[in-house]
């Protein structure tokens, strides 16, 4: 081909595109065009789908019926936001555009309102009157506030729930209006609420269980008959139930209308979970490496209301298996349980096998939780390059915690204070005579509009003639994430030959500083100290330092640390969850 035949060729394909795409715009230009003040621009799309089905134009019988549903639709948009008084016209933008011009107007304001009450509320009895006036004061649409329609639902849907959620459980608007002035663009606003009669708590009505008894729900602490109604308390109860593994649902609610609101019945609706699960797991960890796991569940154990948890875990520096039982809370809410374990070790070159049995009664009072323990057990230790112990003891103890942190998984302001006491005695099963005193405190301080600053302080002292004969869970050491880091998992300690021991003294600061980037992603920066010993004269802290990211995950921030051990001359790349506990 001609090379000047070619070219026409390509000038004519261009040509033929171009003339293509100018139809397309032209066509595009076309149609309807709603003209209206940005801020409402969003709102009309919207809801006025319909505009865009004419793209290539609308005759002029087409555009009177289109204005015509244009002002009826417009008209009932714009009321919902205050403007009860639009001007919709129609005009030609140039063939084939037709223009849809909205004025919205003077936008309605709330002139007066009036707030009247009835039913029980109204008795001159007890603190009535202050609640009155506290439910006039929290109304959430006062004069001079522009009306809209989603406000004034909102406004009485909320007075309903906070009358409502104490005592009154069958509160209701009886009337309410609001009478609109397009003249004046004022609206006054008048409501009638009932507060109906007071209502107090009554029996349990439960339905739904199968293979439990009523008396396992009476011991999660349900209103007690009398009791005032109260919202915040309907749901505590069916919360302490959904956290059980007993059920997959639970309902809780009272009768709202019965004819004994003086004892209206407490209606619980149960679906019974499958009492038996079995899981299977896997993750690392800095400290102890690699894990596999599998567990067994079975919250039907000896056709009994008790919860057996048992379970395999094999790490690479630790193996387990153990099994615990736990009783349903008895009635004043302490939660009792037995276990037994079976563990292997290998850590900072000292390995360990213990077999332990023991009870222990938790007791939980809103922000302090107890804990007391009776324990068995026996271990056999073999430090590298030293001699093979034994070592047995009986052992009672006794924690006490108090959390207070805006969130346990995320904690960002407040404290945990764990306190912990515990001894054996030769006369009673065990090899020394000792007492392990430890306390530990974690104090959260936000920072600016999203950073947190997190202090930590540790010690802890055994009391014996010698650490000879004394469980390691009763000594200490220290090291590794969420400890001192940059140092090996439990590496600082006492010396027997090339391993590390547990000595009768510990203690660990450190601060932290967390920057929160926006979203789920942060940068911490700490300085850890700490050092465990078995004489207190020889006690020197060594100190750790390093930074590090940090993700919000759902079950809790994944901090990942590159540490630097200054004793050791090394770096560490370590991990954890770090969760207020």
């Amino acid at each position: 081909m001609p090379l000047q035949a070619f070219v026409l060729r390509i000038v004519f394909c261009l040509l033929s595109l171009w003339l293509a795409f100018a139809s397309v715009g032209a066509r595009a230009a076309g149609g309807v065009e709603l003209v209206v003040p940005d801020e409402l621009r969003p709102l009309l799309l919207k809801h006025l789908g319909f505009l865009d089905r004419h793209p290539e134009g609308i005759d002029a019988a087409g555009r009177v019926a289109l204005l015509r549903r244009a002002r009826k639709e417009i008209g009932e948009i714009l009321a919902t936001e205050g403007y009860f008084s639009p001007a919709i016209e129609g005009e030609d933008g140039g063939d084939p555009t037709f223009r849809i011009v909205v004025t919205p107007g003077v936008r309605t304001t709330i002139a007066s309102v009036q707030l009247d009450f009835s039913g029980d509320l109204t008795r001159d009895e007890g603190d009535r009157s202050a609640r009155l006036a506290a439910l006039r004061d929290a109304w959430a649409l006062p004069v001079g506030q522009p009306f809209r329609q989603a406000d004034w639902d909102a406004a009485k849907q909320r007075l309903i729930d906070a009358l409502s959620a104490r005592d009154y459980a069958a509160a209701s608007i009886a009337d309410s209006s609001a009478i609109i002035d397009p003249s004046t663009a004022s609206a006054k606003l008048s409501v009638e609420v009932d507060s109906g009669p007071a209502f107090r708590f009554g029996p349990l009505e439960i339905s739904g269980l199968v293979d439990y008894d009523r008396s396992l729900i009476e011991r999660y602490r349900p209103p007690a008959p009398g009791e005032p109604y109260s919202l915040e308390r309907l749901l505590r109860f069916q919360t302490a139930l959904q956290n059980t593994t007993y059920f997959a649902s639970v309902v809780v609610d009272i009768d709202r209308q019965s004819a004994t609101p003086e004892a209206a019945p407490v209606r619980v609706q149960i679906t019974e979970a499958k009492p038996r699960r079995v899981g299977f797991g896997f993750g690392v960890s800095s400290n102890t490496g690699y894990r596999v796991e599998t567990s067994y569940r079975d919250a039907h154990f000896f056709n009994q209301a008790y919860n057996l948890v048992s379970g395999l875990r094999i790490e690479q520096r630790r193996q387990l298996g153990y099994a615990d039982v736990f009783l349903p809370p008895s009635l004043d809410g302490s939660l009792d349980s037995v276990g037994v374990l079976a563990e292997h070790t290998n850590i900072a070159g000292l390995q360990t096998q213990r077999q332990s049995v023991g009870v222990v009664r938790t007791i939980p009072r809103g922000k302090i939780e107890s804990r007391y323990a009776l324990n068995y057990q026996h271990e056999i230790l073999t430090p590298d390059g030293s001699l093979r112990t034994s070592r047995s003891a009986l052992t009672a103890n006794w924690s006490w915690t108090h959390r207070s942190v805006d969130n346990i998984l995320d904690p960002r302001h407040g404290h945990v204070l764990n306190l912990q006491l515990g001894g054996a005695s030769r006369a009673l099963l065990s090899d020394r005579n000792f007492v392990r005193l430890y306390g530990r405190y974690q104090l959260f301080l936000p920072v600016v509009e999203r950073d947190v600053l997190i202090l930590r302080a540790e010690g802890g002292m055994t009391v014996a003639e010698s650490r000879d004969g004394v469980p390691q869970d009763f000594l200490f050491r220290t090291g590794g994430a969420q400890t001192v880091r940059g140092y090996a998992y439990q590496s600082l300690g006492v010396k027997d030959g090339s391993a590390t021991v547990g000595g009768r003294y510990l203690a660990v600061t450190s601060a932290e500083y967390v920057h929160w980037y926006r979203g789920d992603w942060g940068v911490a920066a700490f300085v850890d100290a700490g050092n465990a010993n078995d004489e207190r004269k020889l006690f020197k802290m060594n100190l750790g330092y390093g930074f590090g990211p940090r993700w919000k995950s759902p079950a809790g921030p994944i901090a990942v640390d590159l540490a630097y051990g200054q004793a050791d001359h090394r770096l560490r790349l370590q991990f954890a969850v770090a969760i207020a506990f």
